[in-house]
């Protein structure tokens, strides 16, 4: 992909207008908690008072999310990252939980006059919580907007980043970080400890496309992509340590839901207590799952994990996440100029670490289904 301050002839973002930067999104002052909440679990009825148990986690933060904020970041670093490299592609954000809502920027880019949009969400991999739910999320706002009258606006979700060089390298290079955080003794026989959230069993055997080459032993696409993440990263750490046969795992984190379905484990505290009785001498936490350091992070493993780690007296340290690092933001250039060369019907390179090869531009109806009931979504086909 080109990477000079000024773009070839045919090598610009069209067909595409804009890009828009999709998130969860998260409360920003103590008053937000309850209704973030609300909106997050909306149609489950769950009452108040419970969601305010649930949502203690943001009251020890003042109530507020970092996700916003770390958008923030993201969205001035892809802006950034475009006029330096002569991509004029505006970047607009909306999140499907809290402001800035996603039907009010897409309302917005319509009255700016856009109408083909590209959408970064900010999950790397596949399944229904991670990718559907957002194109179903964009399918409603949408709908939204033709009753209102606006039509004719168009969006395309660019494909899975998990296994990029922009998403991964810089994951190596925070894990190497973390490891130097570490007591030298302990460092050569640290474990690692590559984190996501959990899902329940289904989910992730539903994951990905019905053909998808991912779906298998030991799970489907969901599971397959964060092990292949985990691999690409422990042995670009074995290469740049020279320790060999370095331990590591996948474990999950931020279980919810009912007690009797199954859902994806190890979790991560149980992990720890597993170390420390195989007198591991230390680990590291790489949180592959999440692109920026969110309640997730900052509250599951900062908080929840350290405390375990110090109850078991267990050297631990924490990988940081990908955020706006300008490797990553020159990946979302890169994906997006990939995209729109293949809309314009050319055959761009696809850059993709490991075996799993490059994710597919369109989902297929039946990727990552609905776990309640089918619904509409958006960016398929």
């Amino acid at each position: 992909m080109p990477d000079s301050r000024t773009l070839t002839p045919g090598s610009g973002p069209a067909p595409y207008d804009a890009l828009l930067l999709l998130s969860f999104g998260g409360p920003e002052a103590p008053e937000d908690v309850v209704p973030f909440l609300e909106n997050v679990t909306r149609g489950r009825g769950i009452p108040k008072e419970r969601l305010a148990e649930v949502g203690k986690h943001y009251f020890l933060f003042g109530g507020v999310s970092p996700i916003n904020e770390q958008n923030r970041e993201l969205l001035a670093a892809l802006r950034k990252d475009f006029a330096d490299h002569g991509l004029d592609l505006p970047v607009y954000w909306g999140n499907r939980n809290w402001a800035p809502y996603l039907t009010d920027t897409l309302r917005e880019l319509a009255a700016d006059g856009h109408r083909r949009v590209l959408v970064l969400a900010t999950s790397a991999y596949a399944g229904y919580s991670g990718c559907r739910q957002y194109r179903e999320n964009l399918a409603d706002a949408l709908a939204a907007l033709e009753a209102e009258g606006v039509t004719g606006l168009g969006v395309d979700k660019l494909r899975h980043f998990y296994n990029h060089p922009g998403f991964v390298e810089p994951m190596v290079d925070a894990t190497l970080a973390a490891l130097e955080g570490l007591p030298a003794a302990a460092r050569d026989g640290a474990h690692l400890a590559f984190t996501t959230h959990s899902i329940p069993d289904a989910m992730a055997d539903g994951s990905g496309a019905p053909d998808d080459p991912a779906r298998g032993e030991p799970g489907g696409a969901y599971v397959a992509q964060h092990l292949e993440v985990a691999r690409l990263v422990a042995e670009a750490v074995a290469e740049r340590t020279g320790v060999t046969g370095r331990p590591w795992q996948l474990v999950y984190q931020s279980r919810s839901g009912a007690p009797h379905v199954p859902w994806l484990e190890p979790d991560i505290c149980d992990h720890l207590e597993g170390l420390k009785e195989a007198g591991a001498p230390a680990a590291v936490v790489v949180p592959i799952g999440f692109v920026s350091d969110h309640m997730e992070v900052k509250y599951d493993l900062d908080t929840e994990a350290a405390a375990k780690a110090a109850e078991l007296d267990l050297p631990v340290t924490r990988a940081a996440t990908v955020g706006a690092d300008p490797r990553f933001t020159a990946a979302v250039r890169e994906l997006v100029l990939e995209r729109a060369a293949a809309e314009r019907g050319e055959r761009p390179e696809r850059c993709a670490l490991g075996a799993l090869g490059p994710s597919h531009d369109v989902c297929a109806v039946a990727c990552c289904p609905n776990p309640r009931a089918p619904r509409p979504a958006a960016a398929e086909r």
